[in-house]
This record gives structure tokens, sequence and C-alpha cells, in this order.
């Protein structure tokens, strides 16, 4: 990618401006060294999430004695005069254009300012798109995240893409993959996925795939979600001790009671949890065996056995023992079983 002098260009088209002027907008833009890395400071804006830290209009206000409209209309007009100086540097917003271009008319602002700045001039390239004219900012909402685009249809597109993509995603019932996702709507991967970014219904997961961010194995919150993620992942019975070692920083006992609580899993075994969505029902042994005699009984001890062990990871005498409670099971003359009616 082509690099050009970013902090040269904006001190360039600052340098006939008044000092005040010139002096607000530096840190408007956080274009001065001693407007960056001042995390404690309430004279920040505190929603700027790109790694950005601008200075309020409140505060510079304060410092020069002034409004903050007084100091937002010192910072237009900064911008008028300029505007002018633009032209000087067409090379640098083409280049600005072509990156537009190559993903779709539309890029995730953190990461555009990553890609075109690095991490050293990132407020820079903020700068520069702001005053060119050509570019434009939509700022962070409940459905997207904040983003530049050029002054043609891109949104629209983009927003209609979510919204086809976050209805087939619905219907599918499971995250799929960029390239999967580009068949349902015909979009190249590159573009596709600037889109996506943006997006704040639509989540990449650990592995890669893309699904609704309500979905626990897109967007997991807490433990439990973490535990499911775990066992879809692993596809077996586990442990919770197991389970615990899989999820980082977790505590056991904090897994075995989001376990115990969710009705998602099922305890299947002496500690051991599998997901109820495997076809496995909760409740005791003794449950188990009145459910499998209920559907299928009358049955003998070794149809219930297998039947019962499918379902619970259990020694044979555990359920032989139950089956031998002669208050919820009837033993017909043919060794045959079933549930004893009250």
């Amino acid at each position: 990618m082509k690099t050009f002098n970013y902090k040269k260009i904006c001190e360039d088209l600052l340098k006939n401006l008044p000092e005040k002027q010139k002096e607000i907008i530096r840190r408007r833009f956080a274009l001065l060294n001693s407007a960056l890395g001042r995390k404690n400071s309430v004279n920040l804006e505190n929603n700027c999430k790109n790694g950005i830290e601008r200075e309020t209009l409140e505060s510079i206000g304060k410092s020069f004695g002034i409004t903050r409209e007084r100091v937002r209309q010192i910072e237009e007009d900064g911008f008028l005069k300029i505007k002018p100086k633009i032209a000087d540097y067409k090379e640098v917003f083409q280049h600005f254009s072509q990156y537009f271009k190559k993903h779709g008319g539309l890029k995730k602002e953190k990461t555009l300012l990553l890609e075109l700045g690095n991490e050293k001039y990132k407020a820079h390239v903020y700068f520069l798109l702001t005053v060119s004219g050509i570019f434009e900012r939509t700022g962070e909402n409940e459905d997207f995240y904040s983003f530049w685009s050029v002054g043609d249809n891109s949104k629209e597109a983009a927003e209609k893409t979510i919204n086809i993509l976050y209805e087939k995603l619905g219907k599918t019932g499971k995250p799929l993959s960029l390239k999967e996702l580009g068949f349902l709507v015909e979009f190249k991967n590159q573009i596709l996925e600037s889109y996506l970014e943006i997006s704040k219904r639509i989540l990449q997961n650990q592995d890669g795939l893309y699904g609704l961010s309500i979905w626990p194995e897109v967007n997991p919150k807490g433990v439990k979600d973490k535990a499911f993620l775990v066992f879809k992942k692993i596809g077996k019975p586990l442990h919770f001790n197991e389970v615990s070692k899989l999820i980082k920083g977790s505590l056991t006992q904090t897994v075995h009671n989001e376990l115990i609580k969710d009705s998602r899993f099922v305890l299947v075994g002496r500690g051991i949890y599998a997901l109820k969505e495997w076809g496995y029902e909760p409740g005791q042994v003794k449950d188990v065996i009145s459910k499998v005699l209920k559907e299928d009984g009358p049955l003998t001890q070794s149809e219930i056995l297998e039947r019962v062990l499918k379902q619970r990871l259990v020694k044979e005498n555990t359920i032989l023992l139950n089956l031998s409670d002669k208050k919820h099971f009837l033993r017909d003359s043919q060794g045959k079983y079933n549930v004893l009616e009250l």
C-alpha cells in the first residue's frame, strides 16, 4: 500500500491559519503529541472508540474562555480556509478513494484508520478524511459501528445486504463462512467482509464464522454460553472439571453452578453433562426408565438397559437398582417391565 507523510501534509494544510485556530483544530483532532495518551482526562471525547483521543469542544472552550459553540465555529471557519489547499494533495485523496472502491465504498472506522495510517498516523488520516469534503462519516449506533463511506449508494447497499443475510442466517440457524455468505448474496468476499465488519447484528465468532449476534455460539455472554460453545465444539458429554479447563479464567464451581441452572445442559452421569439438543432428557435415572417404558413398554431388562444407557452414562447396576423399585415398576409373567400405574 502506498504511503504518504500524513503529518507533514496536515501541518502544511494548517500552517497559514491563525495560531488560535490552528491550536483548536490540532487539539480537536489530536494532532499534537500533548493531546495524546491522556486516558484519564475528562477533557477527551469518551465516545471515540477508534483510539484517537480528541479533545472536546467544551474543554477547549474553557481553556480559551469561550463557548463550545464558538469553538465549533472557529473549527468550521478553519476548514473553509483549508479547502482551497485540498487540491494540492489530490493524489492522497485518490489513494483514499481507491481504498474505498476496493472495499465496496465503505469501511469500519477503526480498521480503516489503522490500515491507512498505521497506529502512528490514525489521527492525521481522520483529520484528512474530515476536511476532504469527499468522504462521509457515519457515527456508531445500535446497529452499526462507526464507518466512513464515499458519496454513493454504498451505505444503502451495505444495509440492504446485511438485512438479507440476517434473515437468511436466521432461517439457516447456524453460523456460516464468508464464502458461504457470498454465495447467498453474490458479492466478492472483500466487499462483503467490509459490509459485515460494520454490523452489530451479524458478528464473526472465534472460528471465523458469521452468525447472528444473539446466538451464544457467535456472541457468548458469560460462563454458561462459553460452556455451551465448549460442548458444541467437543461434541460429546463432558465432566464439569473438563469444561472448566477449556474456559480460560473460569472457576470450576462457577462452571458447575451454571451447568446445573441452565436448561440447555442435562446431567447424564456423576458430574457429567451433555446438551439437551443432542436428545438427552432431563431427570434422574428413574425418570428416564419411566419415560422409556411409557413410550415403548413393556420391555425386557436388556431392552431397558440399552435405551437408558443412551441417555445416561451410569453403570448397569445403577439402572437395575432403580428398575427393582416395585413402587414404580412392575415386572409381568413374561419378564417384561412397565410403569406401575398408581
